[in-house]
């Protein structure tokens, strides 16, 4: 056990970090989890009820960014919210490794929306457009339902979404972010720890550092230029994407 928190507690402070800055934390802690000896699906469910700890973090640390959009939060919130009750049951009737080989694609295609904003004419072509704000509100619902089915990158994947209003700043898209997965691990949470087997004595030390580095996040994002902070998140979805590839079709 010892040997354990030696390994979640700092991985979990990093991951807290790449939660709260890219969306990324899963790169961390999934494998953290695999390392101490929780199997696959257990671990996924397990990093899910720790991250909720990275979001409470990261929602502290964000209040400057939010004070101003909490209309434009509660857009958001409650599509994520619904969509993790999706990804929850699903993934509750059909394990995760049956997703792996389609999850790589998703966090490029995250990735290279992050890398190639719209332009200013697109963007106001979408604001008088209704159809894209149906359009934009389901695949919020889809990200959402990615998040409590599995988890990894499915932040950089709301960044990406977000972005693509283009109204405001980096940090106060991943201010939205932080908030509305944190929620969404909640939920889902709460859906596997009925449900399912969660390593709870696991979770403590993972969860712990979670939060710290959920603190931490934020105030990184503000010290570092919009877009540097997104050529970090690019660069990092589309190794994220590669690594994830070779994973899932065995390619070492």
């Amino acid at each position: 056990m010892l040997q354990a928190i030696m390994i979640l507690f700092p991985a979990g402070i990093v991951a807290g970090i790449m939660s709260a800055t890219t969306g990324m934390a899963s790169l961390v802690s999934y494998p953290a989890l695999l390392a101490v000896g929780v199997p696959p699906v257990f671990a996924n469910m397990t990093n899910t009820v720790s991250l909720v700890l990275a979001g409470a973090g990261a929602t502290i640390s964000s209040r400057r960014e939010l004070r101003h959009h909490m209309s434009d939060l509660w857009k958001v919130l409650p599509l994520t919210l619904v969509g993790s009750v999706i990804g929850a049951v699903l993934l509750l009737e059909q394990p995760a490794d049956m997703f792996e080989k389609v999850v790589p694609f998703f966090v490029l295609t995250a990735g290279l929306l992050l890398a190639f904003p719209p332009s200013a004419k697109t963007l106001e072509v979408r604001r008088v457009s209704r159809i894209r704000s149906i359009g934009f509100d389901a695949m919020i619902i889809v990200v959402g339902a990615y998040t409590g089915y599995f988890g990894a990158a499915g932040g950089v994947m709301l960044l990406a979404l977000l972005s693509r209003s283009g109204k405001y700043e980096f940090t106060t898209y991943n201010a939205l972010k932080n908030v509305s997965l944190g929620a969404s691990n909640l939920l889902a949470a709460i859906i596997y720890s009925f449900r399912s087997r969660i390593y709870w004595l696991l979770v403590i030390p993972l969860a712990l550092g979670f939060f710290i580095g959920g603190l931490i996040g934020p105030q990184i994002v503000r010290l570092i230029p919009d877009r540097i902070m997104s050529g970090i998140v690019v660069v990092g979805a589309i190794g994220l994407s590669i690594w994830l590839f070779v994973d899932a079709y065995g390619l070492i």
